[in-house]
This record gives C-alpha cells, structure tokens and sequence, in this order.
C-alpha cells in the first residue's frame, strides 16, 4: 500500500509516498481502508518537531512512528476477533493528535473514545474535516464558561479551529465578531457573525469595542494587546503558547487576582469531544469549511501550504479510488 513517510523531524519535502506493507490488525484492532484526511496545524507540528515539546511526546531524536497522519474517515474492511463494537463496511473516522499514521491507503488502530460511525447523510471529506479543528475549538468553548449575553470575539474566523469555534458559540444566545480577510467577509458571516472585522483594513484591538471573551485562534495576538478591549471580568484564550510561552502562566496566575485573565485551551478527552461534533454535524448546526484537496502523491504540496498560513478551513488528502 502508498504510505506518506518521514523518517526524520523536518519540513515538507522531507515526506516520500512509499510502498510499505498493509497492516494486518491485531485481535483488539480493526483495519480501515482510509478514504481521506486532512494535513492541519497538529500534523505540521508532529512533521516538523516545533515546538520541541512534540520531540517529547513523539520521539526525542527521531519520530517513532514514520507514517504521518492524525485523523481519517473511511471504511471497515477487517476486525480482530476481540472487537464486537464495529462491523466490516462501517463507515467510520477518527483522531488522535499523537498520530494514527492515517496518511495511508490503509491503517489498523484499537478502538477507543477516537473512534466513531459516521452519520447519514455525511460523506467522509465533511466527517473527516469536522474533526481536528473543531476538538479544540470545543475545547475553547468548555474552557471558557461562554453564556448567554456575551460579546465574543473570534480572532481569526476562517481556520479550521476558528471557522469551528463561530458555530460552536453561535449556538449561544451571544454577539459574535469575527475577524477575516476581505475576500472571507460575505462566508463568514454566513457561518453566524454578527460583525466582521477585516484584518487587511483594521486592527480588531484599536475598534474601542470590549469584548467578554477574546478567542484568539490563530494564536496571532497576545494578551497584552487584547488586554485594553476585555471587559473588566473578561477572558482571553490562545491556541498558541504564545511568543514567550507566557499564555501557561497567565493562565495560572491571572485568575488568582480576578479581573481580566487568561485561560488555556488544554483539549478535552476525545470521549468528550467526538460527540459532540457528531451531534453537531448531524443536526447542522456544524458545517466544517474545507479549501481544497490533494491527492496522496502531492502531500508534500498539501503540507507546504498548509504552514503557509493561507489555508481556509480544511485541506483534504484524497484516497478514494472512485
């Protein structure tokens, strides 16, 4: 079977589509011919090493696992004989931030809370695109204590955590801006904001306006800008560290003096997250943006723009064989 490789942390070309052995599942795993992927912010991070906390959680010197890949949609074709929770022809999807090695016409994994049937009538590129990005906005949405009556600023509205988190909080009673380049106002504020900020023309921290939460989901701002236009109990929350790594700290000391603080999006277990995403898609009140798409054979181009930072929403690896 093509497997996209890497042997080593590095940048994009250092991915070779390779003819490896297919998986043979164990008695407590499953074999899924993978249908399609995404190449999102967590697979450029386990790519390339940075930050160096992944060379922890991956391998110090080297990737242990050399195909990439962290989330998929596709269809059952072999089960141990220790599995009774999913059948052959089940179409399923899953993620693992850690790495599934999902880039692969094939993948065996054990099912746990990453694993799920994907609802009619959703086809795999939207299951599959409802996935990483919209974890960790969930994530932003528990850690943030979002009510009813609240203005919310979405800073960076059209990635996948972003585009996610405008709908997730659109399902509260609260005032949405959201930020976005020019050509992205008219498909953003048709995914639920209430006001568009375009990013090209104004800086969102010098409107005036206060804000009682600030989601910053490009990780582009800091809290020491976003500071002057949080209400006086307001909440600031980064997808990133931030240029210091102070977002760790703030978010420990700050809420100990009240006032404004800051919260650090930590994701949720999956157990907690994959469902709801599936009640979300299911009832559309979550539909994922998906840019384009690439084959298997040009995953190095999917990754080079992917941490290009121009990428709206979702990049699809497509397996199928139709």
């Amino acid at each position: 079977m093509k497997a996209a490789i890497r042997r080593s942390y590095g940048p994009p070309n250092t991915i070779t589509v390779e003819e490896i052995e297919k998986p043979v599942p164990k008695d407590d795993e499953i074999l899924i011919r993978v249908v399609a992927n995404t190449v999102n912010r967590t697979d450029c991070a386990n790519l390339t090493g940075k930050p160096f906390i992944m060379h922890l959680m991956l391998g110090l010197v080297k990737p242990r696992k050399i195909v990439l890949g962290t989330d998929f949609a596709g269809v059952v074709v072999a089960i141990g004989k220790n599995i009774d929770s999913f059948q052959v022809d089940q179409r399923v999807f899953g993620f693992t931030d850690m790495g599934l090695e999902s880039q692969a016409e094939y993948m065996a994994m054990t099912p746990k809370d990453n694993l799920i049937i994907i609802p009619d009538p959703i086809d795999f590129k939207q299951a599959v695109a409802s996935l990483e990005g919209a974890h960790y906005a969930h994530s932003f949405i528990l850690k943030s204590g979002i009510r009813s009556g609240q203005k919310v600023l979405i800073n960076g509205a059209t990635g996948a955590i972003g585009s996610a988190l405008l709908q997730f909080a659109r399902t509260f009673d609260v005032h949405i801006t959201a930020t976005c380049s020019t050509e992205n106002i008219d498909l953003i504020r048709s995914r639920g904001a209430d006001q568009v900020v375009d990013f090209t023309q104004e800086d969102f921290t010098q409107r005036g306006e206060k804000y009682d939460l600030v989601f910053d989901s490009v990780g582009k701002s800091t809290f020491g800008k976003c500071k002057p236009i949080l209400e006086k109990n307001g909440t600031y929350i980064s997808s990133e560290l931030g240029p210091y790594s102070q977002n760790v700290l703030y978010a420990i000391f700050t809420p100990l003096f009240g006032g404004k603080k800051v919260r650090f999006p930590i994701p949720y277990p999956l157990a907690k997250t994959i469902p709801y995403i599936k009640s979300k898609i299911e009832t559309g009140l979550f539909n994922p943006l998906i840019d384009r798409e690439y084959p298997l054979e040009e995953i190095p181009s999917a990754y080079e723009y992917v941490i290009s930072g121009r990428k709206i929403g979702n990049v699809i690896i497509n397996l199928s064989k139709d």
